[in-house]
């Protein structure tokens, strides 16, 4: 987390004696990464973080990656992926490698219990629903559109808000009916190889830790937690009336454990620091625009170590006179680009529509659809809504994301790229709405 704050109870220095009412001392903790010299954060807790009283494995979360056929283009379709589980055991991991997982969830169920995963950080974005995130650090409400991010080792519960029965929220949930989404749904990316997901560093300011002026979000954009009368930050008893049995289940080593805790495990009175998750609406990116077509690194939004996530958002096009708004046809040398399309006009892409997913490996050079370059001349803006995850190693489906793949997809590109020629002029197709997607 690239800023400093503090929230709750906190002594005047850090190690240093704190006192809970009865005199007893609150337990410190330094919560933090790299070896005490990254981001950190210093909670106080009623009972010390170290008791728990039982612990064991429930099931292994190591996707099942398919190495066969991966080098061509992809289009996996998510649009009616069933409801299943609840916000964490929902989650189906689509791609991946080393370096990072990216799935979607749709949750059926509420959780009943606490989830820390000490494996990696997380980034979802909320595609509908709303509800909210319980943390140790305090409360964080998300809503449709929300990027959350939440770092490693973070204890939450999240509770999506439910629908209504009589479906006047269809419009909200792109025409869903609530029995085949009942809370909402997300995509999700984890870190597979320990690495953190943050802001990038040309956003920040090496001097200060501000983000820089040329930065398409900044500070007054993250929405942090928060702890008021309705949502507390400690909800542990200090009398002990709260004793009894905490389910927390940990990830770590492709392994979900199941801990007991004998008190409730968000206890925290205060804290301050550096670490701590926070929320960020994509509706705030701020594009950068140009006079002739940007290219994709300027719609980054975070990265990991070997990935990045960047936001396609509505925004003014290119401004030459003679700009073509569109992608130019480009090769991943070095990186693995999975879009997924969240709202807008699709048009340069055929067949893709909401809760679309494609997928264009390294090496493949693609482009915008036949007829699409033609379209686009003289568009002054697009309304697309796009998140992206470009990686520098290769990622693997798995066998989920071959149920809902697209035989057809890779032969979406067989035709002439140009209008045909009449009478040696060439026959612009009439002007459509179009976006400019990767």
């Amino acid at each position: 987390m690239p800023y400093y704050t503090k929230l709750g109870s906190i002594p005047k220095k850090r190690h240093v004696q704190f006192r809970r009412p009865d005199g007893a001392l609150y337990s410190e903790e330094l919560f933090g990464t790299e070896g005490f010299v990254g981001p950190t954060s210093t909670l106080y807790h009623v009972h010390p973080p170290t008791q728990v009283s039982g612990w064991k494995p429930v099931y292994k979360t190591k996707p099942e990656y398919v190495e066969e056929d991966i080098m061509r283009m992809r289009h996996t379709m998510t649009q009616h992926i069933k409801p299943q589980g609840d916000p964490v055991t929902g989650r189906m991991v689509l791609f991946g490698n080393a370096d990072v997982e990216m799935g979607v969830c749709n949750p059926a169920e509420k959780m009943g219990y606490h989830f820390k995963n000490g494996q990696g950080d997380e980034c979802l974005f909320v595609h509908y629903g709303s509800g909210t995130l319980r943390t140790m650090f305090g409360t964080l409400k998300f809503r449709r559109k929300d990027y959350i991010v939440t770092p490693k080792g973070t204890i939450y519960q999240m509770d999506f808000d439910e629908r209504p029965d009589d479906a006047t929220d269809h419009d909200a949930f792109g025409g869903y009916p609530k029995a085949e989404m009942p809370f909402g749904k997300m995509v999700t990316f984890e870190t597979a190889n320990g690495s953190h997901i943050l802001p990038p560093p040309g956003y920040i300011s090496k001097k200060t830790s501000q983000f820089l002026e040329h930065a398409p979000y900044c500070e007054r954009d993250l929405e942090i937690p928060f702890t008021d009368e309705d949502h507390p930050l400690c909800h542990a008893a200090l009398d002990g009336s709260d004793e009894g049995q905490y389910e927390v289940r940990i990830k770590a080593r492709d392994t979900a454990h199941s801990y007991v805790y004998t008190y409730h495990p968000l206890d925290v009175v205060g804290w301050d620091g550096c670490y701590y998750p926070y929320t960020f609406n994509i509706d705030e990116f701020a594009p950068i625009t140009g006079k002739l077509h940007m290219p994709p690194p300027i719609h980054q939004t975070f990265e990991g170590h070997n990935f990045v996530i960047c936001s396609f958002c509505p925004r003014m096009l290119d401004y030459h006179p003679e700009a073509i708004p569109v992608p130019y046809n480009h090769s991943n040398i070095d990186s693995d680009e999975i879009l997924y399309y969240v709202e807008g006009n699709y048009k340069a892409r055929k067949g893709i529509s909401s809760g679309s997913i494609s997928v264009h490996p390294q090496g493949i050079p693609h482009g915008p659809h036949p007829g699409t370059v033609e379209a686009s001349l003289g568009k002054t803006y697009t309304d697309e809504l796009a998140v992206m995850c470009d990686t520098f190693r290769p990622m693997f489906p798995t066998k989920a994301a071959l149920h809902l793949d697209d035989p057809k997809y890779p032969d979406s590109w067989r035709a002439d790229h140009h209008a045909p020629l009449q009478n040696g002029k060439a026959n612009v197709p009439p002007k459509e709405p179009v976006n400019t997607w990767d």
